[in-house]
């Protein structure tokens, strides 16, 4: 696999008003990091609420100038395709071609309820989501788009902007499991691998599943299912962070925060999505990880954005 230079997400979750937002993005610039991201929630739990992602980005992109911005991830039955596609494309032309597209299937059963939609089971989700991507790539052509699907049909729409980036603003897809790794690996130039797994509809606290021989499962699975177009792929992974003189006795206290029976203080440090330890020894570990395992776009939160310039300076397009 070809090394792809690092590049840094900063999750913005924080902000509760305009200059905050601001201060955040230029900070963020400032530090390095290659994109602002937010998340695309309706309810407090279990992230804290959320500000509407697109009209924040279009608001953050007008106080940066090389800071990309990007959702992570927008619930595809959250919006229409039609109107997703029309809303992205009109952020990408004003934000001067900037934009990422985070996409998902959805999985917060009890917001789905508190909106008053139904919480189809996984497949028709997916389904959806396949359906999804195929109109939001046609009205991104530059042609009339007519699209007959189980879930949506297109009649022939042109739709108005188109985006700036060629042939659309690259398109991340969360992705954990078995069919959702496949549909990323055959549409998306970014996958997000999901180190903590959604199960029975809520997010999974099992360190098993956060392994790094689970996340090389998931890379082998995303090769075999890309083929060719594995080469140009670009992984990432939502980290925790710590920076710490001590990295084994942070690592034996996260273990026991989280309720981690019965895993040593060495299975924590190895696992991927988790970056403890000084700069020096972080830095080594995401190169050695991004060497075992293709991960390259590593995401935080802004909590950490102070803690992680450092390590965005060291690294970043290396």
């Amino acid at each position: 696999m070809t090394t792809r230079s690092f590049r840094f997400g900063l999750l913005v979750e924080r902000f509760l008003s305009h200059e905050a937002l601001l201060r955040t993005t230029r900070q963020a610039e400032t530090a390095g990091f290659s994109t602002l991201l937010i998340r695309d929630h309706f309810t407090e739990e279990p992230f804290g609420h959320q500000f509407a992602p697109l009209v924040t980005l279009g608001v953050a992109a007008q106080a940066s100038t090389t800071l990309r911005v990007g959702t992570l991830v927008i619930d595809n039955d959250y919006r229409h395709p039609a109107s997703l596609a029309k809303e992205v494309a009109t952020l990408d032309v004003l934000c001067d071609g900037r934009l990422e597209l985070g996409l998902g299937a959805g999985w917060a059963r009890d917001e789905y309820a508190q909106i008053g939609m139904s919480f189809d089971p996984a497949g028709a989700r997916i389904s959806r989501l396949v359906e999804g991507i195929q109109v939001l790539k046609g009205l991104w052509g530059q042609e009339p788009f007519s699209f007959d699907g189980q879930h949506y049909q297109i009649n022939g729409l042109d739709s108005f902007p188109k985006p700036i980036q060629k042939p659309h603003p690259p398109l991340l897809i969360g992705a954990g499991g078995k069919r959702m790794l496949e549909l990323a690996a055959r549409e998306a130039d970014i996958i997000g691998i999901m180190a903590s797994p959604i199960r029975d509809r809520v997010i999974a606290g099992d360190p098993s599943a956060r392994t790094e021989a689970r996340m090389a499962e998931q890379v082998d699975l995303i090769r075999q299912a890309a083929g060719p177009r594995f080469e140009a792929m670009e992984l990432s992974v939502v980290a925790s962070l710590w920076v710490t003189d001590d990295r084994r006795r942070d690592a034996h206290e996260l273990a026991q925060r989280r309720g981690w029976q019965g895993v040593t203080v060495d299975a924590v440090l190895d696992m991927p999505a988790v970056l403890i330890g000084t700069i020096d020894q972080i830095s080594e570990d995401l190169c050695a990880r991004r060497n075992r395992l293709g991960l390259s776009y590593f995401i935080v939160a802004d909590r950490d954005l102070e803690s992680a310039a450092p390590l965005v300076e060291r690294l970043s397009g290396t």
